[in-house]
């Protein structure tokens, strides 16, 4: 359909092409230059304009008859008779087709010209029947109409379009459209049409489909045979006049209207009296289609304004609710954010509470697990250290009860004893430490510049730096018992820790805050 539209918008290009065409064929006219080349132009001319204007064909297939006769060429005179009588039979006018079609002697006709002889009786027959107002004659009508069509089918050679067409016409009328639907089918699979051809099967096939009760396909080749005569520029069509029809069946009476008229249209232009009479005939039923639907829509209509006040009259009580409604919404909107923002405050407030708790809880758990290991540790020392004084005070004992005052007075004079000691006790604590932080030289290098970095000299071991800021990291942050503890001086401390806080990455003053943060994490997931 959308198709169908397309080509109807762009009419004014393919009658152009169609005026175009007609020129040429004058000219070629124009420039003949014997009898027999104005005829076969004039035939040409006659194939152009016979079923786009039947005024211009008829006075065509009247020129050809002088020259015929100026010829005395009595088969070019029966061919000028035929196409003479093929617009007098479009136009209605059957008792002047009869007379011109028998006034020609059929056995002095060529084979090639019988085909068409044949072509104008059936198609008079069959309008005479179509429009017979009593049954005989309808009858005998229908029988000459049924002689000839076999006529044509015996005629034609069994692959041309004439043959298909009217073997597939008589399949129609004796009640077999499957059999007509094949052989068209079959015919347009093995040839090549023109548009005007394909229009023509197409209007064939429609006719078979809605024999078959098959409206969609009966719809589809409505409107491909609509197409192919707008394309083909003809005025004498039937297709688009049907489509109209159906398509005020169905209800689309903006697009049956257009159709109908350009159908009107066409056939006005053309002279096609034939057509005008069933179009003619057609707007009865296209006005009882109308003034029903018409009838329809004010039902619809009536319908549709009692609905509709029915609905305004409910939609003002609504608004008169909603409003109160609304009013009693937002009071209670600013009851719940008065209680939403003091929540947010107390929420605010129990969070800070939370996170002060989870850090003091941390902190608890810290100092519990450094508590329970340095507890251990410390009872494993004082076990050692008890041990090897009760060894020492043997040794001395012996030295004494030898007297060896010589020998105890160089041990007791020697600090080597007591330099061991420190360094097995420093050991002890890295290796502790460590073990509760064991990424505590890495993070805490991650403090300072990258290139003051503090590297121990042995993996798994502090230096002097370190051990200052790993008791910081224990919560020993007096200068003075660090001293005591590594066993230098306050000043020596003092410099240790200026210097260190001065590789700060960050804030110096912040250095030592930060590190009592190295291992929190894992603690607290601990």
């Amino acid at each position: 359909m959308n198709r169908l539209d397309e080509v109807i918008a762009n009419r004014k290009i393919y009658l152009e092409k169609k005026e175009a065409r007609l020129a040429e064929l004058s000219d070629i006219l124009n420039k003949a230059s014997t009898d027999r080349d104005r005829f076969d132009a004039l035939t040409n001319l006659y194939g152009e304009y016979h079923l786009f204007n039947a005024d211009s064909a008829y006075s065509i297939s009247l020129q050809q008859e002088i020259i015929a006769q100026r010829t005395a060429d009595p088969i070019l005179t029966a061919q000028a008779r035929m196409h003479r009588a093929n617009i007098l039979s479009a136009t209605g006018m059957y008792h002047e087709t009869l007379e011109l079609i028998d006034s020609i002697n059929f056995e002095e006709l060529p084979q090639y010209l019988r085909p068409y002889y044949y072509h104008i009786k059936r198609t008079v027959y069959g309008r005479l029947a179509d429009f017979a107002a009593f049954e005989p004659e309808k009858q005998r009508y229908s029988q000459l109409t049924n002689i000839y069509r076999d006529s044509i089918i015996a005629a034609n050679e069994p692959n041309s379009l004439a043959h298909a067409i009217t073997k597939a016409d008589r399949f129609n009328i004796d009640g077999n459209p499957q059999a007509a639907v094949d052989v068209l089918n079959a015919f347009m699979a093995n040839n090549e049409l023109s548009e005007h051809e394909r229009a023509i099967c197409a209007w064939t096939l429609s006719d078979s489909y809605a024999k078959l009760g098959n409206t969609v396909k009966h719809k589809e080749q409505l409107l491909i045979s609509s197409i192919s005569d707008l394309k083909s520029s003809v005025r004498e069509y039937m297709s688009l006049r049907q489509l109209a029809l159906l398509l005020y069946e169905e209800g689309d009476l903006n697009r049956a209207y257009d159709f109908m008229t350009i159908a009107v249209d066409d056939a006005t232009k053309c002279n096609a009296r034939q057509r005008i009479v069933e179009l003619n005939d057609s707007y009865p039923k296209i006005n009882g289609i109308y003034v029903n639907t018409v009838e329809r829509q004010k039902d619809f209509l009536k319908r549709t304004i009692f609905i509709i006040t029915v609905l305004t009259i409910l939609l003002l009580a609504l608004l008169v609710y909603m409003r109160k409604q609304m009013l009693r919404i937002s009071k209670a909107r600013k009851e719940i954010e008065d209680a939403y923002n003091q929540l947010n405050i107390l929420t605010e407030q129990l969070k800070t509470s939370n996170e002060n708790l989870s850090e003091a809880n941390n902190a608890i758990a810290e100092i519990s697990e450094l508590k329970e290991v340095y507890i251990g540790r410390y009872m494993d020392q004082c076990l050692i250290y008890i041990d090897k004084l009760d060894t020492y005070r043997k040794s001395i004992g012996k030295l004494l009860i030898s007297n060896k005052i010589d020998e105890l007075k160089k041990i007791t004079s020697s600090t080597s004893l007591i330099d061991d000691e420190l360094k097995l006790f420093y050991e002890q604590f890295d290796n502790t430490f460590l073990n509760i932080f064991p990424s505590f030289v890495e993070d805490f290098n991650k403090l300072l510049l990258p290139e003051e970095a503090i590297i121990p000299k042995k993996e798994g071991t502090l230096n002097t730096e370190l051990r200052i800021f790993a008791l910081i990291r224990l919560g020993i942050s007096d200068s003075d018992s660090i001293a005591k503890f590594l066993r230098y001086s306050l000043t020596t401390i003092y410099n240790y820790r200026t210097k260190v806080r001065n590789k700060s990455l960050g804030d110096r003053n912040k250095l030592e805050a930060e590190v009592l943060k190295i291992g929190r994490s894992r603690h607290s997931r601990n």
